[in-house]
Formats: structure tokens, sequence, C-alpha cells
């Protein structure tokens, strides 16, 4: 007979020693472990895993950053030569000098909600023979602009279908190219971030996620394919469009916290959030606003939680029902349409939300073109529901912003109450003063992100100078004699008479106007301000 400590989950075989134990002394044993000297010793206790560090900001997810990507300068060259803004720096003399060597990098950054979040972007590496490719490099910060695409990852210059990134492309040949180490963050909501949506245009979050990414990158070095180059002390911030607004909020927020800036150069952003806003909902609706609008809204109801009680309150019943996890998407913005997720470009309602409203819908501009492109942002199926825009508009009567519709002190207005409008405020950049210098760059007559914003952020350091100056480049004009940027301006006007001239070829009868404004802010001045951004940035060292 045997005896089964179950329990203990080992078998006791039957011998002479429990043949001398009583049935009580026997039980007894058995709790208490007894056993002989032949009988394996009892099982022991597993230790509790030992608790893993909770993530920090700016520490590094990867031991290295793993390699995507190397270019020679031939390569580099090469695939300059592919983009319209590749092109644009061939024709004002860009010759990589240094191989560009691409790593993934990927960092923890914080939500706006306080979480740490897993995050990804780009450390562009240089590397070569001539002397600015190796040793101690300056260090740029970029940040990229507006993408509806979920997957977007600036570490892919190229993806498996051979399609260009123009942006990472334009930032890999006028820096990283030329002997500077290059840090560019996807952002939350991108790439690999599992965060559900885009912080867009959250001054806060996404200074945080720039700073970031800066202190994973210094970690990283050296790198395996560069081992002979480091990091500089300072840094030179730099972004486009959406990217100009977080370049600016991160400049602001690196010297909050007492941290070095050798300069910055935001160029075509949206710094001045109310004024802008406000122009958009008076009538004058800038291209791209339902992509645009579309991102913003949701990352201020996410981040604040208040833009509305009801997504229907301000978005209209054909888009209510997904709006608020459409953008970003792996799904092309054509498909998105067509599925009648979004407008084309309708985000008001072509009757006025009131009688007194009806001159500003739409609002009237000083030509053709702006009367066009002010009236497409208007029609019977819009984006936001005409009692938004009613409240919106009514609040800015109340409380106006002092740069538009009439400058006063060109400040964001005092005490709104309309909750987009404090959200806008609260991320508004007219309110600091940098002590690094900076270079303003945009082209005045820009459709998508207006050049008032880099003209109020222009009066607002004028009336408050900041130590070390600031420079403004409308990259749309002639310039002064002695124009440290005159060839950049006169290569844009080159670039874009030609783009006049083929579209009157091609039948346009409007002087080419149309065609001009398709690629004025994504391939026109993107490529000439960044240029004047690397002239900039090379003068500061």
């Amino acid at each position: 007979m045997e005896v089964f400590a179950v329990t203990l989950g080992w078998t006791m075989p039957h011998s002479s020693m429990y043949r001398r134990c009583s049935p009580a002394l026997l039980a007894l044993l058995i709790l208490a472990g007894c056993s002989s000297s032949d009988d394996p010793p009892p099982p022991q206790p597993v230790p509790p895993p030992t608790p893993q560090p909770s993530p920090q900001r700016g520490a590094l997810m990867d031991d290295a950053p793993p390699l995507v990507v190397s270019y020679t300068p031939d390569q580099m060259l090469n695939l300059m030569g592919q983009t319209d803004v590749g092109r644009s720096l061939v024709e004002l003399a860009y010759t990589p000098d240094c191989t560009v060597n691409v790593h993934q990098l990927r960092y923890y950054t914080q939500a706006p909600d306080e979480s740490i979040q897993p995050a990804s972007g780009a450390l562009m590496v240089p590397s070569g023979d001539d002397p600015a490719c190796s040793g101690e490099r300056p260090v740029v910060l970029y940040a990229h602009g507006t993408s509806t695409k979920r997957d977007y990852n600036i570490a892919m210059l190229t993806n498996e279908e051979g399609d260009e990134n123009a942006e990472a492309i334009l930032i890999a040949a006028a820096f990283a190219a030329q002997g500077y180490v290059v840090v560019a963050p996807n952002y939350l909501g991108y790439d690999s971030s599992t965060l559900d949506y885009h912080p867009y245009l959250n001054a806060d979050q996404q200074s945080k996620d720039m700073i970031d990414a800066l202190t994973g990158a210094r970690s990283a070095f050296p790198v395996s394919t560069a081992a002979s180059t480091t990091a500089a002390p300072g840094v030179l911030i730099t972004g486009y469009s959406q990217g100009g607004h977080v370049a600016m909020a991160t400049h602001r927020a690196m010297e909050a916290l007492g941290e070095a800036v050798t300069a910055s150069a935001p160029m075509s952003g949206p710094y001045a959030m109310s004024a802008f806003a406000d122009a958009i909902f008076a009538g004058r609706v800038s291209a791209g606003s339902v992509d645009n609008l579309t991102l913003v809204m949701n990352s201020y109801q996410q981040a604040y939680g208040d833009l509305y009680a009801q997504v229907s309150d301000a978005i209209s019943a054909p888009y209510a029902a997904q709006i608020e996890s459409l953008l970003p998407s792996t799904r092309s913005m054509g498909d998105i349409r067509s599925e009648g997720l979004l407008p084309e470009d309708q985000i008001f309602d072509s009757t006025p939300p009131a009688p007194q409203y009806a001159d500003i819908t739409p609002a009237s501009g000083d030509s053709d073109f702006w009367n066009q492109l002010y009236a497409r942002g208007f029609g019977s199926e819009p984006l936001i529901t005409n009692s938004y825009r009613l409240a919106y508009l009514q609040d800015m009567e109340v409380a106006p912003d002092g740069g538009f519709p009439q400058a006063s002190d060109g400040l964001a207005p005092a005490n709104p109450a309309h909750p987009l409008r404090v959200a806008l405020k609260l991320n508004d950049l007219r309110n600091w003063v940098p002590a690094a210098p900076v270079l303003l760059c945009a082209g005045h007559a820009d459709p998508t992100v207006y050049y008032s914003n880099t003209q109020l952020m222009e009066a607002y350091w004028t009336a408050n100078p900041p130590a070390n100056g600031f420079t403004v480049v409308d990259i749309d004009s002639s310039g002064s004699g002695d124009d440290p940027y005159s060839r950049e301006r006169r290569i844009f006007q080159a670039v874009k008479d030609l783009v006049r001239v083929e579209a009157v070829a091609g039948g346009a009868n409007d002087n080419g106007d149309e065609a001009v404004a398709e690629v004025y802010h994504a391939a026109l001045v993107s490529a000439f301000c960044l240029s004047s951004a690397k002239r900039f940035f090379d003068s500061q060292l």
C-alpha cells in the first residue's frame, strides 16, 4: 500500500519506517514533511520575479538603435534626384559629402495623460573620410510636418514599394550628408507607437517627445556605423509646418528647463494658433483644413476632454461616428473620402449659422484665387456643425484675438470661453521670448499655413526683443542686396515661375496660380526654407 502526500506533490513508498509509525504519528510526519534520509528534499518556494524598473522618459528601448540603411554620397545624390524637393536642393548646390547612416530610434516619452509610452524616430549619423563627417558633430533636432499615415516612419527614406519620403530625404541631404547628426521623432500615434491617437499640435506633449528623442539619441553614441562620430553639446532645432510649431514649442520648453539651445529655425508653422483658427472659422478656410481640424480637435478632446459633451455637438452626422478614431490611419485619404468618412474640403455649412455671419460664409479674399480657396471650405455636408461654429464666432466677438480680425496687442484672446478657443490659446506660442538666436522662414502666399502666423510672431518679438535677435525670411520675396538668403530666394522664384510656365503650357488659364498653390507649401517653401535654415545654422557654429 502506498501513502500519497498530495498537497506536497510527491509519492511516499511503503517502508519499514512507516510501518513503525502509528497512524496519528504518520499523519503528523506527513504534515511536517518528515522523510527518510534517502528521500529528495522538499521543493522550495519560487521567489517572485524581480520587479522591472518602470520605463523612464528618454530611455532607449534597444541597447543600440538598429541600422535601417546607409547611403553613400553618390547614393544620396541619386535619391535626391528622385523628388521635387530633392532636385531643388541639387539646384542649390547641395552635394553630399558624407555617408548617411540611418538608425531606428526607439525610446520612451510621456503622453498627455502622463503615462509613459513607447515612441520611435530616426537617428541619422554622418560618416566618411571628409573631416566634416566624423568627430564631434553638431546636432539638429527636426520636427516633421503633418501626416495622416498611421505607419509614418521618418527613418524610412523609401518604403518597400520604392516610394520616397520627401521630407526624410530633405533632412538627410541638407543636414546629415553635410556632417550634421539628425534626430527626428515620428511622434506618438505613429509607426510603432501604441497610443491610439496623435497629440497633434499639443505644445507641451510634443516638446516632451522631441526632448526625449534627443535624450535617447545622445545616449546611443557611439553608433556601430560611425564609431568616430560623436554628438556635440547644444542643439539646433528646426521643423516644418506642424513641425514648425513643434520646433518653436521645443525651443521654449528647453530654455524653460535650462537646457542649452544653440539656435532654432521654425518654418511655416501655425504659431499663432488662436488667430489662425479664428481666421478659418471666420470664413478664410485654408487648404487642408479638413484633415488638420480633424487631427487637432481629436488631439485636444483627448488631452482636455471638454471640446464637446457629445461628438455630434461639434461634428456633423455623416462623420461623427468614426471621427475620433479616424486619423492618423492605415487607409489612404482617398479611400477615407470615397467611403464618406470625411468631406473633401467643406468644413462649414454654406448656410450661415446666423444672418449676421452671411458675409463670412465664405469670407472674401483679395483675388479670385483666394475667393475660390475660401469658398471650397463651404458646402451642404460640412465637417463642423453650424451650432458649433456659431458658438465659436460668438466667443470671438466677446473675447477677440489681438491679431485677428483687427490688430490690437497682437496677443491671444485674454479670456476665451469656447472650449476649442481655450485649448487653442493654451497652445498658442505668442507668450515667450527666446534667448538663443531664431530664424523664422515662410512664404507670404502660403494657402495652407497662413503667413500671418509668422507676422504675428515677428510683431510679438519686435515689441519684446530677444537678447540675441531674430531673423525673418519671406522666401517668396526679393530680399535686400546684402541678404544672406538671396540665393534661396532667387532659385525659389525661378522654380515657381517654371511651375507656372508648365501649367500654362498644359492648358491652365489662371496663369498657373492653382498649380503653384498645389506645390507651394509642401514642396516649394519647404525645400528653400530648409536650405535657409541650414545656412543660418552654419552661421551659428
